[in-house]
């Protein structure tokens, strides 16, 4: 485990923003993971590199700084492509983020898929991302949300989970890991059983990406959505995977520039997929950098020492969290991704969350765009310590020690 800790010191390196302060002058111990990753430096240069190397708009110039723009944007779908084992590029969709893909998957499914009185299938721990965008369908057609309940671990409870399935169920959509409670769900199960239905099974995959790799064959996935922001890569860039022939089948999710065939006073014609949901001047350096995040990601720190060294940070941080007394840890079913939720009946999340600020240690508190899940727990709030491959043990000792002294004052 000592070589563990040892590399993640130095990949450290790697981050500018690890090595600030905070303003009482404390190191800066940065928890809030699952809200959005930190950037290492081949990123920053990348995003840096394209605008003042290559910054030109894609596929329509016939300037070289037009093409080598192109050129790199498309190699950045190749590249999402092979981090998610699709069987073509063309499966590939950029958009800003997990929420805006989830809302291009809706608005489509809603014009060629969903008749009154259809019902979707989710989780008990869904994002709001992958909730609220079926009620905007739901007030224009009909159709009704079914939650599948969670274990008291938090886990998935697969039987109740199946028998939630109806011939009205006309499409599965889930969270692969809980942003709240770092639960992993039976992906490649509901997959299959969802394949084996005919049902269309869509997978928000925003938590799960940083954490494990991702095949969308073996996940019999007909969506999967993730954030560059939590992959390490910039803000405002998302992927949505579509498989074939999704992609032939949905409308366009928005009209303009880059989306058409021909455009004329009474009619457009549409361009093939992926192009036709990309209307107008795409994220295309963020897009480049995301790629670069994946080279980084699976090529100097590599997936095996991620779950390795993460899987040891989750257990570490259970232990230390469980001395504190009084406090309540939500989520410890296995798998689980390295987030853990706490709740104390004696101090507000938000405090909580204020008093480690003070303390330089950056945490999350609130509902975490989980609210139904937060009543499913029966409390207002939790706070959240996220990690990453970059944290270390040291880093949980002094969110330990903090816990403790708040818990101590309150009580």
């Amino acid at each position: 485990m000592k070589d563990l800790v040892q590399r993640a010191e130095r990949l450290r390196a790697d981050f500018p923003l690890l090595h600030q302060r905070h303003p009482s002058g404390s190191p800066l111990i940065y928890l809030d993971n699952a809200a959005t990753t930190h950037k290492p430096r081949a990123v920053l240069q990348t995003l840096e590199r394209f605008y003042t190397t290559t910054n030109a708009n894609i596929h329509r110039g016939l300037h070289w700084l037009s093409q080598e723009a192109t050129r790199l944007y498309e190699e950045a779908r190749e590249v999402v492509a092979q981090f998610l084992q699709a069987a073509s590029p063309q499966e590939i969709v950029f958009v800003k983020g997990t929420t805006e893909g989830i809302n291009l998957i809706a608005h489509g499914l809603r014009q060629v898929h969903f008749q009154p009185g259809d019902e979707l299938l989710l989780t008990a721990a869904e994002h709001h991302a992958n909730i609220v965008p079926w009620h905007l369908i739901a007030r224009d057609i009909p159709v009704r949300l079914r939650p599948a309940p969670l274990r008291s671990d938090g886990g998935l409870d697969w039987e109740a989970f199946q028998q939630q399935i109806t011939p009205r169920t006309r499409l599965i959509a889930i969270t692969a890991m809980s942003n709240a409670l770092g639960t992993e769900m039976p992906v490649s199960a509901i997959g299959a059983l969802a394949r084996q239905r005919d049902i269309p099974f869509l997978v928000d995959a925003a938590q799960f990406a940083p954490h494990k790799p991702i095949n969308v064959q073996e996940w019999c996935a007909d969506f999967v959505v993730f954030s560059g922001h939590k992959l390490y890569g910039p803000t405002g860039i998302g992927v949505v995977y579509m498989r074939h022939p999704w992609g032939e089948t949905l409308p366009p999710y928005q009209g303009g520039g880059d989306m058409i065939v021909e455009v004329r006073w009474d009619s457009s014609t549409y361009a093939k997929p992926p192009q036709k949901f990309e209307a107008g001047t795409p994220p295309i350096a963020e897009a480049i950098a995301l790629a670069e995040s994946i080279r980084y990601l699976t090529q100097k720190v590599g997936w095996d020492f991620i779950q390795a060294y993460e899987q040891y940070l989750t257990d570490y941080a259970q232990a230390r969290i469980e001395e504190v007394p009084g406090l309540q840890l939500f989520g410890t079913a296995r798998p689980k991704g390295a987030i853990w939720s706490f709740y104390s009946e004696a101090v507000h999340p938000h405090d909580m969350a204020t008093f480690l600020d003070q303390a330089g240690i950056a945490a999350r508190a609130g509902h975490h765009c989980a609210q139904p899940l937060m009543e499913a727990l029966q409390v207002p709030a939790t706070t959240r310590a996220s990690l990453a491959f970059y944290n270390l043990p040291s880093e949980i000792d002094s969110l330990a020690q903090s816990l403790h002294q708040i818990v101590h004052f309150f009580v």
